[in-house]
């Protein structure tokens, strides 16, 4: 029988590695191979690979890796296509007698894996009005329609992703609740009966030395060819995805390439939308309970990782 291990986190802060060397260890005290299943939303699409830190193939480890690379570009990534897939392979993983490594940091991705999280209401009429709205008034019509029917909603929402604009308004004229939030004491996801436990590992960093690394990370990004990968990714419909043009990163170096943003900017916009969600990725997991946290300031903190996984394996009976 095996359990759900979740590493959450903000981006920067050593979740793949902690990942990998969890693995390890699992396998090492269960004698079955841990594998790991992906919920980072833009690490689900293929070639986008240098501007989301993807962790490539032959650095893996050997270990087994799940949806990764499962999207074009061009295709919409919702949370609600990937919820059944990742419980599907988390499922078949627990079933053979291993553990399920769930790591990422999409706050919205994990909660609806780990959690009994159940999604508002959709009608792809409505989004197609809406969608149709935006191109032909732009984005500040919406948002004066979000605030008659859901004013808190309306002072939360970004308004310049306009995604989500529409979505929240979708789902208010659908009269469901537009605030998508993790409730104050959520009830873990099953599996079945071969689903053991759930543990979370929280991986935490100071704010001021998490902040060097993700600007230095962005000038790296620029560094390994990240405009190349961007043009490279153009035929296969980038421009025109939904999610994948709007990526912290991405959107800036399509700015870039067709002109509208010198590198200088990309850069400096790309660290400063990054910072801003690091932010939001440690309030949201912050919120998670019954989370074990690792500093990881410093570095790999290898000693605390073996006490999380001791003491989960010592506690857990089914195992």
């Amino acid at each position: 029988m095996g359990a759900l291990w979740a590493i959450v986190g903000a981006t920067g802060t050593g979740k793949s590695a902690a990942a990998l060397d969890l693995a390890e260890r699992l396998t090492a005290a269960r004698g079955v191979p841990a594998q790991i299943v992906n919920s980072d939303a833009m690490q689900l699409y293929r070639g986008m690979d240098i501007g989301t830190a993807k962790l490539p193939v032959a650095e893996r480890r050997g270990i087994p890796h799940h949806l990764f690379d499962v999207f074009e570009p061009s295709e919409e990534a919702t949370v609600a296509r990937y919820q059944p897939d990742a419980r599907a392979v988390i499922g078949a993983i627990l079933s053979g007698g291993g553990d399920a490594i769930l790591v990422g940091g999409s706050g919205l991705y994990v909660s609806s894996v780990i959690f009994d999280f159940q999604f508002p209401p959709r009608d792809s009429g409505t989004r197609a009005a809406l969608e149709a709205e935006y191109e032909s008034a732009g984005v500040e019509p919406l948002v004066a329609r979000l605030r008659e029917l859901a004013p808190d909603v309306a002072d939360a929402v970004d308004r310049r992703n306009p995604r989500r604009v529409i979505r929240a308004l979708e789902v208010a004229l659908l009269g469901g609740d537009a605030t998508v939030t993790l409730p104050s004491d959520p009830v873990q996801w099953r599996a079945g009966t071969d689903h053991g436990a759930t543990h979370i590992l929280g991986i935490a960093c100071e704010l001021g030395v998490l902040t060097e690394r993700l600007d230095a990370r962005v000038q790296g990004m620029w560094a390994s060819g990240m405009l190349e990968e961007v043009r490279g990714l153009l035929p296969r419909g980038i421009a025109e995805g939904k999610t994948a043009s709007r990526a912290i990163g991405y959107a800036q170096a399509l700015a870039q390439l067709s002109g509208d943003m010198s590198e200088r900017d990309a850069i400096s916009e790309t660290q400063a939308l990054t910072r801003r969600y690091a932010r939001r990725q440690v309030s949201w997991f912050k919120r998670y309970p019954h989370t074990t946290w690792i500093d990881q300031t410093a570095g790999q903190n290898l000693s605390d990782l073996d006490s999380f996984v001791a003491g989960a394996l010592s506690a857990d009976p089914l195992r």
